[in-house]
């Protein structure tokens, strides 16, 4: 099979504003001291039919996310505003890192900081100005049909990162799939390459 560009959108709850007890009191005081701009966010979700007609299902998601902490313990898991057609994450678009990232039952729950860049500056003006925004996975990966026109994501998903992006007018709005548009050796690097190995040896 070969891999396409997937997306998926999570919206940015209102609600989700008030999950300050989700942070780290390191976050908290980054917030408080330094007018950090840090938030909680639904970032996926595994075992459900998704608005595309997608199932991530949780073997999948979980192996992946296992592979994605490396990137973020590594302070590499930026994101873009707004939802490019690239397998590539562009630097001078960067918005915004994820801080952490974990499981909140089959839901992947992240702390995301706004950067200090031009890219960053818009996210928090939207943010700051209650604009309501989400967040949507950006990954490449095969699909296999199942019943009822539902896709599976196969087990060669590979995460590229967490964008930024607007509230879609309709499901199918910011959802785009696409040929590869790099070689999997130009968007990761040797050292995930090999932590994905060594992931699966010591399963």
């Amino acid at each position: 099979m070969s891999k396409v560009l997937l997306r998926e959108f999570f919206e940015l709850k209102c609600d989700e504003r008030g999950c300050q007890d989700l942070l780290t009191e390191g976050e908290k005081k980054m917030v408080a001291e330094e007018d950090a701009c840090i938030f909680a966010a639904k970032l996926q979700e595994a075992g459900v039919v998704n608005g595309n007609q997608r199932v991530y299902t949780e073997e999948v998601l979980r192996k992946e996310i296992d592979n994605y902490q490396k990137i973020v313990e590594d302070r590499r898991a930026i994101g873009e505003c707004d939802h490019p057609d690239d397998s590539v994450v562009n630097l001078k678009n960067a918005s915004h890192i994820i801080n952490r990232i974990w499981w909140d039952g089959n839901s992947v729950i992240g702390t995301v900081k706004v950067l200090s860049t031009p890219a960053g500056d818009i996210l928090r003006g939207l943010y700051v100005s209650g604009v309501k925004f989400g967040f949507s996975s950006r990954a490449l990966g095969s699909l296999q049909e199942g019943n009822g026109g539902v896709q599976y994501v196969q087990d060669d998903l590979q995460l590229i990162c967490f964008d930024a992006v607007s509230e879609p007018s309709a499901p199918g709005a910011y959802i785009m799939e696409g040929q590869k548009t790099r070689t999997l050796t130009e968007i990761f690097t040797k050292g995930d390459r090999i932590n994905r190995a060594l992931n699966e040896i010591l399963k």
